[in-house]
């Protein structure tokens, strides 16, 4: 099996690039050497090496900056999702794209579905608006495979466990929001569950995230927990801190349609927090 990876050097594409390479003949790019927003270079990648299947790992995520960095935001998350899905769709191969919670409104009041309508007006910030167009994009490859995940961390990445570590060890107290609630994920996780719906030759568009919900808050204490500190992590509102972009309020991604597909649920998020420290120990 001959595997193309679009954006492989961030915190997800190390992990797939480690889990795919156990099998598969890798091709892995990025910048500053590859850039997924010039389609020619795209195509010449794809024609060159001839993949079974293309993961397109590239993403601009900083939601903030993208409220002003909006050529920089497109560029990457729509035009560079273009791209990979027309070299999918003009050579056969299999496409599998990361989408994010952010393109939901988070107004619901349950977990949600692959089913639930999503538009243009769904999306609360930039961000969110570009995944959103890029899942559009993905679809134009017959043989796509569209993961929606959120709260996404893995080892070197700027993900919000490092965030809250790096607070938590310079200032008397962390406050940390109670209304916003989803799924914290492991980016081990994630690369395991694209391992296994690969496998299983999945289509279509799927919710994979670890199980359970929590806010951002109750993710901050577990996190200081485990990390054996002290900092008192108080609570607090998101208007307590105004942000250039809106997140969704209540964003839990449904995953029962990927456990029917893969044969096998996600686990917990406690669960794979606790082996992220195992994780950061071991590379200590």
């Amino acid at each position: 099996m001959k595997v193309l990876i679009f954006g492989a050097k961030g915190q997800l594409g190390r992990e797939l690039t480690a889990r795919f390479g156990g099998f598969a003949e890798l091709l892995p790019l990025d910048l500053p050497g590859f850039d997924i927003t010039d389609a020619a270079r795209v195509d010449a990648a794809v024609d060159g090496f001839s993949p079974d299947l293309i993961i397109n790992a590239a993403a601009y995520t900083d939601v903030e900056r993208a409220e002003t960095e909006r050529a920089a935001a497109f560029g990457v998350n729509v035009a560079g999702a273009f791209n990979a899905a027309e070299a999918a769709r003009r050579t056969g191969a299999a496409l599998v794209y990361y989408s994010t919670d952010f393109v939901f409104d988070g107004r619901a009041a349950a977990p949600l579905t692959e089913e639930e309508p999503v538009g243009p007006a769904s999306p609360l910030s930039v961000y969110g608006f570009t995944k959103w167009l890029g899942e559009e994009a993905a679809r134009r490859a017959p043989r796509h495979c569209i993961l929606r995940t959120a709260w996404l961390y893995g080892p070197g990445g700027n993900n919000f466990v490092e965030k809250i570590l790096a607070a938590a060890r310079t200032r008397p107290e962390l406050r940390v929001v109670t209304d916003e609630t989803g799924c914290p994920t492991h980016t081990w996780d994630l690369a395991e569950a694209t391992e296994a719906l690969c496998r299983a030759g999945a289509a279509g568009t799927y919710h994979v995230v670890n199980s359970g919900a929590c806010t951002r808050h109750e993710f901050a204490l577990a996190i200081v927990e485990m990390a054996g500190l002290e900092t008192p992590v108080r609570p607090c509102l998101s208007s307590e801190f105004p942000a250039a972009a809106k997140r969704p309020a209540y964003a839990v991604l449904d995953t029962a349609k990927y456990a029917r597909t893969a044969g096998r649920g996600m686990r917990g998020w406690r669960g794979a927090l606790a082996h992220y420290f195992e994780r950061r120990q071991e590379q200590s």
